[in-house]
């Protein structure tokens, strides 16, 4: 049996089955990314649920795997040559699963550098910009009076959605008829700005039929349906 003794993090998050993937998480949009890939993949893996109202991002345990303090992160006890290996990043992550089950990035060189340039479009681009948009319009950020911080992050995600949009026009997925790692990162960003933050409206989702049309698509598949509540939200203490 594999022993992960060695890493911290499994003192505050002792692994049941060490021989499996540990996964530490929670279900929001980056979250969801790992444990919807895990899902699809079919890659065995342990869940640990990381509670940010008890602060448990910010303990030496976690940030010992993770030391940016975000969820989610990995621990493969068999990573490459046979050995652990700790990842944070979920875009990192998904690049990591994909070689490791050699499915929803193409072996084929280019095809393999255009997915990882889609997947960089949703890390720089549509999380941070569409998170604004969540801020500004249901946390904090609605109560300021000064609306132009979230005009200009409404304005940002529009001209995003509308890249994605023509990009998907004759697209089944953003790779074309092949579904990748792309949306898999894309699309439960776009699913949490038009539910969870109720942006829907505010950005004109409506007008965005391709991104809608392939979203829709994206929430049917049965490993989405599952990751998206991997793992449970926790309850109030």
């Amino acid at each position: 049996m594999t022993n992960l003794s060695a890493f911290p993090v499994t003192r505050k998050w002792p692994a049941q089955h060490p021989d499996r993937i540990q996964l530490y998480s929670l279900p929001t949009p980056n979250g969801v990314k790992v444990s919807i890939m895990l899902e699809e993949t079919d890659l065995p893996y342990e869940l640990h649920l990381v509670r940010f109202d008890a602060d448990d991002q910010l303990s030496p345990e976690f940030l010992s795997i993770s030391p940016n303090n975000k969820i989610p992160a990995i621990l493969d006890p068999q990573g490459p040559g046979g050995q652990p290996l700790a990842l944070f990043e979920s875009g990192a992550i998904l690049i990591y699963l994909a070689e490791k089950s050699r499915r929803f990035m193409s072996v084929d060189a280019a095809l393999r550098y255009e997915t990882i340039q889609w997947l960089m479009f949703q890390i720089g681009g549509i999380g941070p910009m569409f998170g604004q948009v969540g801020f500004f319009n249901k946390f904090a950020g609605r109560d300021y009076e000064d609306k132009r911080p979230l005009h200009r992050y409404v304005d940002e995600a529009k001209r995003l959605l509308r890249v994605l949009d023509r990009h998907l026009a004759g697209r089944a997925w953003v790779m074309g008829s092949d579904y990748s790692i792309a949306d898999i990162a894309t699309f439960p960003w776009v699913n949490n700005l038009i539910g969870f933050y109720g942006a829907g409206e505010l950005v004109g989702i409506d007008g965005f039929t391709e991104v809608t049309r392939a979203l829709k698509a994206f929430l049917a598949r049965p490993a989405v349906i599952r990751g998206l509540t991997i793992p449970a939200r926790p309850k109030p203490a």
